[in-house]
């Protein structure tokens, strides 16, 4: 897969909008979903893999038991769909990982712990697009008859109600990309969609090893990092809108007033997070 570099903020802009060009409808729509990490060496592990020991057969406890603590109103409908959207968004470990169609917003959470400084960090990319052609038959023909570049969670329903039913269209493994409900601001504001692999063990990027057409992913050098945060708050992606709310607001303050200190980058955050939150 390829790997590269941005030697500079003009670089990394062309790198993240490569391949955007549409020439069959003459517009720019990038068919990557971008997803930034504050380290580059940081893989595409689930918050259901970092559980450890028998994860795999956790996942449905976890569940069954978020379906029967929360409450049915936070859900527009009771499927499995809308129920895993709700319970990745406040943190239940899943199989899930996020991903953002913005990559300025990848970017900005490449660059958000300004105490990993002293290291390099890293934007995946991976062509939703090109990813469907490893999809079941039925899950194919239902995203090509939407005529929709990823699936909601009612075309999803429309397919299989469980994720033993997805798990048990093909033997070979695949990778779903699919939009959450909009069930509040983050969600809309981070322009946010999912990956799910139809094998809870497996890992996104062990599969895209063997796909490696589908994937990019972007170093930022750890001396272009404050360039880049400095830019990305100058454009206004920063988490007084991506966390709309109190926290948010404070999270933004706080960087924004700190003093630049190279001397602590590189040091581990107090609180690191283990992936994008949205």
């Amino acid at each position: 897969m390829d790997e590269l570099i941005a030697e500079s903020w003009t670089h990394l802009q062309e790198l993240l909008y490569a391949e955007s060009w549409r020439p069959d409808i003459e517009r720019h729509r990038s068919p990557y979903a971008f997803r930034g990490l504050t380290r580059s060496g940081r893989g595409l592990e689930t918050s259901l893999h970092r559980l450890g020991g028998d994860f795999a057969s956790m996942e449905r406890h976890l569940l069954r038991n978020f379906r029967k603590y929360a409450r049915l109103s936070l859900v527009d409908q009771d499927s499995i769909w809308h129920w895993l959207s709700l319970a990745k968004h406040h943190g239940l470990p899943t199989r899930m990982l996020d991903w953002s169609y913005s990559p300025l917003v990848a970017l900005h959470f490449a660059t958000s712990e300004t105490d990993t400084y002293g290291e390099d960090s890293i934007v995946w990319m991976v062509n939703y697009i090109k990813a469907r052609a490893f999809l079941p038959d039925r899950l194919k023909a239902a995203v090509e008859e939407e005529g929709a570049g990823v699936f909601t969670v009612e075309m999803l329903g429309q397919v299989v109600d469980s994720l033993p039913a997805l798990d048990a269209l093909s033997n070979s493994l695949f990778v779903v990309f699919f939009e959450p409900p909009s069930l509040d601001d983050r969600i809309v504001n981070q322009y946010a969609l999912f990956s799910m692999m139809s094998d809870s063990e497996a890992n996104l990027a062990d599969w895209l090893e063997q796909h490696p057409e589908l994937v990019r992913k972007i170093i930022i050098p750890a001396g272009l990092k404050w360039e880049v945060r400095d830019k990305l708050d100058q454009a206004n992606i920063t988490e007084r809108v991506l966390f709309p709310g109190l926290d948010g607001l404070s999270q933004w303050l706080k960087r924004q007033y700190s003093a630049r200190d190279d001397s602590g980058a590189g040091q581990a955050p107090t609180a690191p997070r283990d992936e994008p939150p949205t």
